[in-house]
């Protein structure tokens, strides 16, 4: 039975019964079912989109997936070393060949995978417009059941032996096998996919000049699953010590979340700022500059450095669950509502303005 078909079921007994199946608490009671019910396998497929996404204004439907990858290679891959294998998904932009270029490693969030994110995301449209290759590794199912990365786990959260490790080990595969620009080499994810971007960040500065956490969690927030879900929940993660030293070298970490998201909820996101900013020279924080995109207004925040050079942006969506901003419907755990995370990350890590 597919989740949509058991959510149609839910709402229908709840209306039946005299209840909104909209408002908040009756809200909380669906969904807390609707759960117990996947985690018990009896549903599969993830929600396109959050419950309370809207579809995207007129005019801004995003176009077909295979329409904005025409022009590049989407090439199917396979990693394996010391730590362990991975197989993953590398687009690389038509004309790529002789000057080195920009790498973007994608890391998707439980129950999604490649294509999913590539789908939801678009970054291959992004990479084929600024000429960056995007690298998206694939959790196996044997290493985690529900293809989350396994950023709870202390073997996980080091340099050596865990899947920081295998990630890195998918860098070097793509940097040997096509022209990769060693200074310009970034990472962001979702969700788990985010918790391990900020992990790698920590673990390889020397592989990523920077990172993107969308709706993710800062290193150290947990050691297991119980934990994990502790920290999910903001029972940990605004206690959560920086795990770096101050004046360390940490990479530039641009982080998005949503105040409304309910699954990792924002807290965890303020903490991935914060340990961004302890780990650097001292920053100094403009005011919270307010806007609305697609519908969804945000409030950004940006630490630059004596200099004048941001080093962290933080974007909080007002109204956002858990979902990637400004994503396409084509994807999992996307809304299309929002400032375009995408098109922020790029802007951030290749310094377009």
């Amino acid at each position: 039975m597919s989740l949509n078909t058991i959510s149609d079921t839910i709402e229908r007994a709840l209306r039946s019964a005299g209840l909104d199946p909209t408002s908040g608490t009756t809200r909380s009671v669906s969904e807390t079912i609707r759960r117990a019910l996947e985690s018990a396998g009896l549903a599969q497929d993830a929600p396109a989109r959050p419950a309370d996404a809207p579809a995207a204004p007129p005019g801004d439907e995003p176009l077909p997936f295979v329409e904005r990858v025409d022009g590049g290679s989407f090439l199917s891959r396979t990693h394996s070393g010391a730590a362990g294998s991975r197989s993953y998904r590398l687009y690389v932009p038509a004309g790529a060949g002789g000057t080195p270029r920009p790498l973007v490693v994608m890391l998707h969030g439980c129950k999604q995978d490649p294509d999913d994110f590539a789908a939801g995301t678009r970054m291959n449209a992004l990479a084929a417009q600024h000429g960056f290759l995007v690298a998206y590794p694939a959790q196996s199912r044997n290493a985690n059941g529900s293809n989350c990365w396994n950023w709870f786990r202390p073997e996980d959260q080091r340099r050596e032996g865990g899947e920081p490790a295998i990630l890195a080990g998918i860098v070097a595969d793509v940097a040997r096998d096509h022209r990769v620009d060693p200074a310009h080499v970034f990472v962001a994810g979702l969700s788990a996919g985010a918790a391990m971007a900020v992990i790698l960040g920590q673990t390889h500065p020397d592989v990523f000049a920077a990172v993107g956490a969308h709706s993710g969690l800062p290193i150290g927030a947990a050691h297991d699953v119980g934990s994990a879900f502790m920290a999910m929940s903001g029972g940990r993660a605004a206690k959560a010590p920086p795990r770096v030293a101050p004046g360390a070298r940490v990479p530039r970490t641009i982080v998005f979340h949503g105040d409304q998201d309910a699954t990792v909820v924002a807290r965890n996101g303020e903490a991935i700022v914060a340990q961004a900013v302890a780990g650097t020279e001292p920053l100094t924080a403009t005011p919270g500059e307010r806007g609305s995109a697609r519908g969804r207004a945000y409030t950004r925040t940006v630490y630059a450095d004596g200099a004048g050079r941001p080093r962290v942006e933080a974007w909080l969506v007002h109204g956002g669950a858990h979902a990637w901003s400004g994503g396409s419907a084509d994807g999992s755990y996307t809304d299309p509502r929002g400032p375009d995370a995408s098109a922020e990350m790029v802007r951030f890590f290749l310094n377009t303005r």
